[in-house]
C-alpha cells in the first residue's frame, strides 16, 4: 500500500503512529546502550557483585504489570463507548503510574540507607549505574502520566466518539513501551550481578 494514499485523517493517523514507532525504536536502542554499558563496566574491580535489588521496586514492578492491563482495557472500553467505565480505567492507569514513581524514589532511599549515593565519596559505578537507568526510565514514565492526563481531558472533552479513538491508542501504545522497558530493566539488574 502505498503510504500517499487514502484520506487526509488517514494519513494523519498513520504519520502520528511511525513518529511514535520511530522514539520508541529510539529509546529501545538508549536503553540497550546502557545496559550493554552495564555488562562492559561489570569487569571493574570496584563493582559490587552483590547488590540486591530495593524491595521498593518489586513493589513498582507489581504497580507496572496491573498498569499495562488498565489502560489496555480503558482504550478497549473508550472504543465501546463505555465512557465512564473508560474513565475510571484511565484514572486508574494514571494513578498506578503515580505510584510507581513514588516507589521507585523509595527504592532510591532503599539504595541510599545501604550506604550507595548517586554522586561523591559513597558512590560506586555499580549503583550509579542503577539510578541513571532508573531515573531516565522515570522520566519517560513522567512523559506517559503527561499523555494520560491529555487522554484523560480529552476524554472528558468526549473527544474520543465515533472511533476517533488515535489519541488513546497513543498513549496506550507508549504507556506497554514504559512497562515493558520496566520489566526488561528490573529482570536484567536482577540477573546480571
Amino acid at each position: 500500500m502505498d503510504l500517499t494514499e487514502g484520506t487526509e485523517e488517514a494519513k494523519r493517523k498513520r504519520a502520528k503512529k511511525n513518529i511514535l514507532l520511530f522514539g520508541i525504536i529510539s529509546l529501545t536502542m538508549s536503553f540497550a546502550g546502557l545496559t550493554s554499558a552495564y555488562v562492559v563496566s561489570k569487569e571493574r574491580p570496584d563493582w559490587i557483585s552483590n547488590f540486591e535489588i530495593p524491595q521498593a521496586f518489586y513493589i513498582s514492578l507489581a504497580l507496572i504489570i496491573v498498569s499495562s492491563f488498565t489502560v489496555h482495557f480503558a482504550l478497549r472500553t473508550i472504543k465501546k463507548q463505555q465512557n465512564g467505565l473508560g474513565m475510571f480505567l484511565l484514572g486508574t492507569t494514571f494513578l498506578l503510574g503515580v505510584l510507581f514513581v513514588i516507589f521507585q524514589f523509595i527504592g532510591f532511599s532503599e539504595i541510599i540507607e545501604s550506604g550507595y549515593n548517586f554522586t561523591g565519596p559513597t558512590s560506586n559505578v555499580t549503583t550509579s549505574f542503577i539510578y541513571l537507568v532508573v531515573l531516565l526510565h522515570v522520566a519517560h514514565v513522567f512523559g506517559g502520566l503527561i499523555a494520560l492526563l491529555v487522554v484523560i481531558y480529552n476524554h472528558y472533552k468526549l473527544k474520543y466518539e465515533n472511533g476517533k479513538t488515535l489519541g488513546v491508542e497513543l498513549a496506550a501504545t507508549f504507556w506497554h513501551f514504559v512497562d515493558i522497558v520496566w520489566i526488561y530493566l528490573f529482570l536484567f539488574l536482577y540477573f546480571v550481578k
